[in-house]
């Protein structure tokens, strides 16, 4: 393997001596970057219904989930210890429920203009949110499972655009039924970024 191959496998996080390191970013462009995650929670069929209804104990699950997902965005960079803290332009929170399969499909999208990527903005705004259901809803069902926490796309910078195989994402529209509620989705905006 070259030394170039090598630079290039070798874990950003890490340096040389194994010793962890927050990633040298200051030579990099601020470039406009997107990512969209998901995370997909499992429920039994009357607890789902619950939710659907918002009759729980603790209230409207589905905006509570969304609002946490956005504030956990906006929070990344103190919960994982090596992130970069990020000045995000867009970020929001969609929880579906599907009665079908019995699952709350969580979908966050991030973006910013920055030298580096928001992936984990994304990841965090999911999994944020995909715990808020559990905790929303323990006192009516401890079995709650949060199967998926997973990167589906991402824009921006040096590797482009990525998205994840067809064959490993559900395609099906997420969309909430109109009788869950009017609210819409959980969404913070900040200034619009400029092109570059």
């Amino acid at each position: 393997m070259s030394e170039t191959r090598a630079e290039r496998r070798r874990l950003s996080h890490v340096d040389r001596a194994g010793r962890p390191r927050m990633v040298d970013v200051s030579a990099k462009p601020a470039t406009a970057r997107r990512a969209v995650a998901e995370a997909i929670v499992g429920l039994a069929p009357e607890t789902l219904s619950l939710v659907i209804d918002g009759s729980g104990p603790k209230g409207d699950v589905l905006t509570v989930a969304e609002l946490a997902g956005v504030l956990a965005a906006k929070r990344t960079a103190e919960l994982i210890p090596l992130c970069h803290p990020l000045p995000l332009t867009d970020v929001v929170v969609q929880a579906t429920p599907d009665r079908g399969d019995s699952t709350i499909r969580i979908r966050a999208e991030a973006a910013t203009t920055a030298p580096t990527g928001v992936e984990m903005e994304a990841l965090t705004a999911a999994a944020v949110a995909a715990l808020t259901v559990y905790d929303m809803v323990k006192g009516v069902e401890r079995g709650v499972e949060i199967r998926t926490i997973r990167l589906l796309e991402k824009e921006g910078g040096r590797s482009g655009h990525w998205i994840r195989p067809a064959g490993e994402v559900d395609a099906r529209p997420a969309e909430r039924p109109r009788a869950v509620r009017g609210a819409g989705r959980a969404r913070t905006r900040g200034p619009k970024a400029s092109k570059r």
